[in-house]
């Protein structure tokens, strides 16, 4: 898969559109299921998507392939999901040094009566700053430095919406779980 990928991307470079479509078609549903982690609505998270291919196709000379290609666009559709969160002015305020907790970060253990889709629901529930927050962290494995640089808020913000992120979603959860332990 790696080899044709890269033979796509550099037909893709010389402006080869079947190379195009195949690398969309290639990596299209999981691009869309990305966008949908940070979109509420289907036809948002299309246009981010499409926006991102969009933006990669331009910027294929940027593409160094120290990373997959599959991880730079993903990085391309999340940056274009977040823009489109800005745009509806969603503002990841400096939190207040007082109201400062840390979070455990590794303490993510969730009971095995609830699962992944539970989990993924009960995020979507969750107010923009802390969903955006926990779905880069949990979801999408980036860390507090890679998040502040991200949404370009204080670390001390990332780390403070994700511990109050984490505290609505276990309150969420709750239900879930005294409902599976009866």
């Amino acid at each position: 898969m790696q080899k044709q990928t890269e033979f796509l991307i550099r037909a893709s470079k010389k402006g080869n559109q079947l190379a195009q479509m195949q690398l969309y078609d290639t990596y299209c549903n999981a691009m869309f299921t990305v966008a949908c982690r940070y979109l509420n609505n289907e036809e948002d998270a299309k246009d981010a998507m499409q926006e991102g291919f969009l933006k990669a196709f331009l910027n294929l000379d940027n593409y160094k392939p120290k990373a997959t290609f599959g991880a730079w666009l993903k990085r391309i559709v999340i940056n274009q999901c977040l823009d489109a969160l800005k745009k509806r002015k969603i503002e990841f305020s400096e939190v207040e040094v007082s109201e400062l907790q840390t979070t455990n970060e590794d303490d993510w253990n969730f009971d095995n009566a609830i699962t992944k889709n539970d989990v993924v629901k009960a995020i979507e529930q969750l107010n923009e700053k802390h969903k955006v927050v926990i779905t880069l962290y949990l979801i999408e494995g980036y860390n507090h430095t890679e998040i502040s640089e991200i949404l370009d808020i204080p670390i001390k913000t990332s780390r403070t919406h994700l511990r109050r992120g984490k505290l609505k979603l276990q309150e969420l959860l709750k239900p879930k779980y005294n409902e599976a332990r009866y």
